[in-house]
């Protein structure tokens, strides 16, 4: 498989998803941060946007999300996040299992992804995540294995104020076994308002990278929790 072609298509579509601005509609604005949805192209469910403020550089946030490392310390929604194949500084195949949500109705899934990182004009930084099939990790009994189609994070300046940063991610997660569309309707938008508010807890003791290009152990994912 060509991961780098499969990379520099998701990316694309991150871009598209971006700069769309029509057809979204607000399901839940909570301390600063606003979630939106329309119907996903890619499979029966929906595409999710979340934007929210952070007091950070654009380029601490990006290496922050990035990483591999400590993200099950400060992502509550999982159980495991690890870097399973590593493609080059900017890609990698990880492998993440989630927690279970909504009182239990929502069981452990796990999922492969592929995760790149690329530097944009503007000292933009696109993170982008999505499934792929990784012989080394088959679906196995003890967890359904859910899709991540494409899904990524936008981190980018703060207009009026550089050295914070606007995050905008968008979520597109096919969860697959036999859950009602209206159980995940009903538990997205807040478990995607707890994941930017964790990631501002935790990025509090991430220290910035010393200069651009140093990021790159591993990154972090959407990979949502569902």
């Amino acid at each position: 498989m060509d991961y780098k072609a499969l990379t520099q298509q998701t990316v694309q579509e991150i871009l598209g998803y971006n700069q769309d601005k029509s057809g979204w509609k607000v399901v839940k604005i909570s301390k600063k941060i606003t979630v939106s949805k329309k119907p996903s192209k890619k499979f029966q469910g929906n595409l999710y946007r979340v934007e929210g403020i952070f007091p950070e550089s654009a380029s601490k946030l990006s290496d922050f999300l990035y990483k591999t490392e400590n993200r099950v310390t400060w992502d509550k929604s999982l159980k495991a996040y690890n870097m399973v194949h590593k493609i080059d500084s900017d890609t990698f195949i990880c492998h993440t299992i989630t927690q279970s949500f909504a009182m239990g109705s929502i069981s452990p899934r796990d999922f492969v992804d592929l995760v790149s990182f690329k530097h944009c004009e503007g000292n933009m930084d696109i993170i982008t995540s999505g499934s792929v099939d990784f012989p080394a990790y088959p679906p196995s009994s003890n967890y359904i294995r859910g899709y991540n189609h494409a899904c990524g994070y936008v981190c980018s300046p703060l207009q009026e104020n550089p050295a914070h940063s606007r995050l905008v991610m968008f979520v597109q997660t096919e969860m697959r076994g036999k859950l009602s569309p209206s159980i995940i309707e009903a538990t997205m938008p807040s478990n995607l308002v707890n994941f930017i508010l964790n990631a501002k807890e935790g990025i509090k003791t991430h220290k910035a990278p010393s200069g651009r290009g140093c990021h790159r152990n591993g990154h972090s994912s959407f990979l949502r929790k569902k």
